[in-house]
């Protein structure tokens, strides 16, 4: 398993630390070689799936499906509301907790494949990684997440870019006294 870059993300993961035969031309960007990675991943998981899938027939709660499977890859310790570290950020000790995936690796992975999906020629309307389920289901694993570790997911604030001083009004010399 290939875990020493965290920015293979799921894909490698599910596909054992192993990236996909496709070439990427060397322009392409790391978000967009995730992206053709996890597009890959998920194709491969609705293939694998029994019955097989086909992306027109994928719903929102064959995402939800995915993204419970995809929780046996993760490396975050999840702890229960039976745990004595349950709400501690650092615990002192290790605990049979689960692991799972981190919310804000779903979040990330959900907003590739939504992009991932209508680039490939799926509808907005009809995008399963956009459906209400998907954003409930990720809003719920975010505020678990968040009580379980004790630490609260803040919405990162947009930069403003830094104001800049007001110049001072123009000030012109007063006219000269003995004008005729």
């Amino acid at each position: 398993m290939d875990s020493s870059n965290s920015e293979n993300g799921v894909a490698s993961l599910v596909n054992g630390g192993h990236h996909s035969a496709t070439s990427s031309s060397p322009t392409s960007s790391r978000y967009e070689n995730q992206k053709r990675r996890d597009w890959n991943t998920f194709g491969q998981y609705l293939k694998n799936h029994r019955p097989p899938l086909c992306l027109s027939r994928c719903s929102g709660a064959h995402v939800l499906e995915f993204l419970r499977y995809l929780d046996q890859f993760g490396k975050t310790k999840v702890h229960t509301p039976i745990c004595p570290f349950y709400g501690h950020p650092n615990p002192p000790a290790p605990c049979p907790c689960p692991l799972r995936q981190a919310w804000g690796s779903l979040d990330a992975l959900i907003g590739r494949l939504r992009a991932a999906f209508e680039e490939n020629g799926g509808k907005p309307e009809a995008n399963p990684f956009g459906a209400r389920a998907v954003r409930l289901y990720l809003r719920e694993v975010r505020d678990l997440q968040s009580k379980a570790r004790g630490i609260s997911y803040e919405k990162k604030k947009r930069k403003r870019p830094p104001s800049l001083p007001l110049p001072l009004p123009l000030q012109l010399p007063p006219p000269p006294s003995g004008a005729t």
